[in-house]
């Protein structure tokens, strides 16, 4: 005989935090059961083309509400989550704040206003 497992623990917010990403997974699949239900209405007998249109449109309505209602708290306990940002770099502005690279500093490629070849100059100052 084996000995008893001892209970797991799991803290409130967490596991709240949990089951709720579970109902955010499942909402798509409950949205597309419940779009589809009206293809199987039309069937039986013939199609009520304005009640099954009312019926898409609260849908929709409904789960865009769902999906907010589950994702206030969810971004709570992201924002929570997150580490802090990093510092911006020393000496200015990111020249790519999507990536947060910057650019070193040193020559430029040649461009229309460099003075380089492409600008039809020699590249020299006189």
């Amino acid at each position: 005989m084996s000995a008893p497992r001892g209970t797991v623990f799991l803290e409130r917010d967490s596991y709240r935090r949990r089951r709720i990403m579970d109902g955010a997974r499942i909402l798509p699949v409950a949205g597309f059961v419940l779009i589809l239900l009206p293809v199987l209405w039309s069937f039986g007998n013939g199609a009520n083309i304005a009640a099954e249109a009312v019926y898409l449109f609260v849908l929709w309505c409904v789960l865009i509400g769902a999906a907010a209602i589950l994702a206030r708290p969810l971004r709570s306990g992201l924002k929570r989550d997150t580490p802090p940002a990093l510092p911006p770099a020393p000496g200015g502005a990111l020249d790519d704040p999507a990536t947060g690279l910057v650019a070193p500093d040193g020559p430029k490629p040649d461009g229309p206003d460099s003075g380089g070849p492409e600008s039809g100059g020699t590249g020299s100052v006189r």
